[in-house]
């Protein structure tokens, strides 16, 4: 309206000159680079992308250490599907589109190798459920798989989701090999491992958003580095 108003007006140059000064901003300011490069899978859900953590858009995988049942027999669930998409994804190029950055500050995209979509692959394969919390895009692959019994599907196991939230409620101490200390401090999110010089002295607080860990693939997932010593 203003600048109809100048034009009116007789004062066009001052009018053109504020569009092409918009214009100039609009195209000069870069938008955030979508991920691409070669795959280096963290967890089922969690991947590096040319050396950016990527949690990819849509799917939710079993935790590292979350337990699978079946026959009698019982093993590491998060594990189980790393593996099963390390073999078939590690080493390949993706490339993404970027949807989100999660409270983790790692990008959230839908990553897609030799055009096929990453998250959709994984859970038709049954080895991640579709995040509906997120998004439905997921939704039919699920079903798919549950009805074949793939995976997930043909196994005992708890919806993630079920188990982060048990482990929060109950903050256990570290069993076993769950005793990496996952801190937050000015530096960020840091876990420590036993033996190193600040293990000890470090303190978690669960009500600041601090937590244990069972392995160091299961921190850096959730978005944790490793302490230099």
């Amino acid at each position: 309206m203003k600048c109809l108003e100048e034009r009116v007006s007789g004062n066009l140059p001052q009018c053109m000159t504020r569009i092409l000064s918009l214009l100039l901003i609009l195209f000069c300011t870069p938008l955030a680079a979508a991920p691409n490069g070669t795959i280096r899978v963290i967890d089922a859900d969690t991947i590096d992308v040319g050396g950016t953590r990527v949690r990819l858009f849509g799917i939710d995988a079993p935790e590292m250490g979350q337990p699978c049942r079946a026959d009698g027999r019982e093993w590491d669930c998060g594990a189980w599907a790393r593996d099963a998409v390390s073999n078939r994804f590690e080493g390949a190029y993706a490339s993404c589109i970027t949807r989100d950055t999660d409270r983790y500050g790692r990008v959230v995209a839908q990553c897609s190798v030799d055009g096929q979509d990453m998250g959709q692959l994984i859970v038709y394969s049954g080895m991640a459920w579709a995040f509906r919390r997120y998004s439905e895009t997921y939704d039919l692959d699920e079903k798919s798989a549950a009805v074949a019994g793939r995976g997930l599907w043909a196994v005992e196991v708890e919806l993630p989701s079920d188990y982060r939230a048990a482990r929060l409620a109950t903050d256990p101490a570290p069993t076993g090999d769950c005793a990496i200390k996952g801190n937050i401090s000015s530096g960020g999110r840091i876990y420590h491992v036993p033996g190193q010089e600040h293990y000890s002295r470090t303190r978690i607080n669960p009500s600041n958003g601090e937590r244990w860990f069972c392995s160091r693939a299961e921190a850096e997932a959730a978005g944790w580095r490793a302490a230099r010593r």
